[in-house]
């Protein structure tokens, strides 16, 4: 039976925990609201450039650009995208384990590459056969434009060169703060619009169809790169921000339970001493 003393040291102790998971859970709502700021906005261009783009690439033609070139996927890379630290309840190993098992499903009939953003990643996949050939481990929150703009050229200069033949980006879009959705989307080739769809009457391109894409399709890949980690950076913070919340609830439910046994305890000593001051108060009058 625990002592009086071990009950409020660790009622100290859970005081303490409670006291940081509510800090962390203030710095992730704050972080939370920025980057949820961020998605909203970016949403409606990110939404909207595949269909701008399909339809760009449906008047110029299929040969308009390599990044359109659709190939036997004999070899293949994933980007998987998560976060650097943990105690953010599930967030991390559902999108590995989803990814994990799509990447076993196709290393089937495909040499499968890596790129990787984020610690977990990185230390996840270091158990693994697959080689990596883009990591970036270092506090995901400062990656900037320039280390999207590395990831994005890097991806296409191998598509292009014919040293991969499809890209594929594996992240928690943010859905609503309760839960982030497992998104893997396919990113290369550039899918054109179907054949039987109806097209509207081409423009006239000057000086050629090919011009506009040279510029395009290079923003629009770095653009889906930047969407894919922009959800993920709200959807981590969600998940952080909940996490927390559930941790100092829990934390306060400890406490009280600890508090009440503290509280019996003590009332069983002050019991037992007063029953000792009686019986010896009856062997006095006798």
């Amino acid at each position: 039976m625990p002592t009086l003393i071990d009950l409020r040291r660790r009622i100290k102790s859970v005081k303490n925990t409670q006291q940081i998971t509510k800090a962390m859970k203030t710095v992730s709502t704050a972080k939370f609201k920025k980057a949820q700021r961020g998605v909203v906005e970016g949403r409606p261009q990110w939404h909207n450039a595949p269909g701008l783009l399909a339809r760009i690439s449906g008047w110029a033609g299929a040969r308009a650009h390599p990044l359109f070139a659709v190939r036997n996927e004999k070899k293949i890379h994933v980007v998987v995208i998560t976060s650097d630290k943990g105690l953010c309840g599930a967030f991390n190993s559902n999108l590995l384990a989803r990814t994990i098992e799509f990447i076993r499903e196709k290393s089937r009939s495909s040499e499968v590459g890596l790129a990787l953003i984020g610690k977990k990643a990185v230390h996840f996949f270091r158990k693994h056969p697959y080689p990596v050939d883009w990591a970036y481990a270092d506090k995901v929150d400062k990656l900037g434009a320039r280390e999207l703009h590395q990831l994005a050229h890097h991806l296409m200069r191998r598509f292009a060169f014919l040293e991969t033949d499809g890209v594929y980006i594996a992240y928690n879009e943010f859905k609503s703060v309760l839960s982030p959705r497992i998104t893997i989307m396919k990113l290369l080739p550039i899918a054109l619009p179907p054949a039987s769809e109806p097209r509207t009457v081409p423009p006239d391109w000057e000086p050629t169809g090919f011009a506009p894409l040279e510029s395009l399709v290079p923003r629009y890949v770095e653009e889906q790169i930047g969407h894919a980690f922009f959800e993920s950076q709200a959807a981590e913070q969600a998940a952080r921000m909940m996490a927390m919340d559930s941790a100092s609830q829990n934390a306060e439910e400890l406490i009280t339970d600890l508090v009440l046994g503290l509280n019996k305890i003590r009332q069983a000593g002050i019991t037992k001493e007063l029953l000792e001051i009686m019986t010896a108060v009856e062997a006095l009058k006798q």
